[in-house]
């Protein structure tokens, strides 16, 4: 599009482009199909419409305006297409407004819950302490059972 639109050649930055459409032929083709395309649109005029165009447009959307839609989908069709949208605003704020308190709530929820103690009657805590210091009892048992062996074993008085 650049060479066509450049006539004079004085273009310094389409000089290698140039130098290429003129050594390949398939390229000079398609410069040519191009150029034609061109002209052929510079030679097409657009028709003029109908003097009646634009009444018998208005007369087509009233009527169409007019009809009843045939369901349910129909009809919301026609409400967006053809009606007002500012009806629809004050929805869709207080849908949005619905969503962020909603949303910010469950937020507010999550992050304010603390996991709560697990609370424990006093007997499961005495056996707990019970098999925490089992060791203890194991090595009082063994130190009774060495004074009970001393106690029960024969004076010897032969000094």
């Amino acid at each position: 599009m650049d060479l066509l639109a450049d006539e004079t050649g004085q273009e310094p930055a389409l000089a290698e482009a140039r130098k290429h459409v003129q050594q390949c032929p398939e390229c000079a083709g398609e410069l040519a199909e191009l150029a034609s395309t061109m002209t052929t649109l510079d030679a097409w005029e657009a028709p003029e419409p109908s003097p009646y165009f634009h009444a018998r447009m208005s007369a087509l959307l009233r009527e169409e305006r007019a009809a009843e839609p045939a369901g349910f989908f129909e009809r919301l069709k026609a409400r967006l297409l053809f009606g007002s949208n500012m009806q629809l605003r004050p929805i869709a704020v207080g849908g949005l407004a619905l969503l962020l308190l909603i949303g910010g709530g469950t937020y507010a929820g999550l992050m304010s819950t603390t996991p709560q103690p697990v609370h424990t009657s006093a007997t499961i805590q005495d056996l707990q302490s019970l098999d925490e210091n089992q060791g203890v009892f194991q090595q009082l048992n063994a130190l009774d059972q060495q004074d009970t062996e001393i106690d029960s074993a024969p004076a010897n008085n032969s000094l």
